[in-house]
């Protein structure tokens, strides 16, 4: 058994450099979904799925589903752990869990899910390409998941 230093560390640094490019897509989501900090983190032909929440396919479909989420989600704080990275060369997959305190057309909620991501390197640079979001909880702040766990969000 040989042990390769050089793929060790570079499986590392990918590991390290998709964990950052996770970071600042919760602080572009938290920053009022600013719409061209999120956009610059996903290839040109990405897809964001975030299942009753919304869904928007290409970079600049992408921009302009976060142009005008703040107007829907004026407050959100994105937690998220527990990272499961796996690299294959220039492209690689992601689980992660959100909780996230959050308020939606004036209503405060709490949000759990897993994310099912896709990156792909482009020109030296992790991107997304495919960030699903599967909502496991979706519940007012007041009642919490033991009275309702997923509420209509009449999108």
């Amino acid at each position: 058994m040989s042990f390769d230093l050089e793929k060790t560390v570079q499986r590392l640094a990918d590991i390290e450099d998709i964990k950052q490019l996770k970071a600042r897509y919760a602080s572009a989501c938290d920053d009022n979904y600013n719409p061209d900090k999120l956009a610059a983190l996903f290839s040109e032909s990405a897809i964001w799925d975030g299942g009753i929440l919304g869904y928007a396919d290409g970079r600049t479909a992408i921009h302009e589903f976060f142009a005008v989420s703040h107007t829907m989600v004026p407050f959100a704080v994105h937690q998220i752990t527990t990272p499961i990275i796996e690299i294959d060369g220039d492209t690689a997959t992601g689980e992660w869990y959100l909780w996230q305190p959050m308020v939606f057309q004036g209503a405060a909620l709490w949000l759990s899910a897993k994310y099912y991501d896709q990156y792909v390197r482009e020109n030296g640079k992790w991107l997304y390409k495919h960030l699903k979001l599967d909502i496991r909880m979706l519940t007012p702040f007041e009642e919490g998941p033991a009275k309702t766990r997923i509420i209509d969000v009449g999108l």
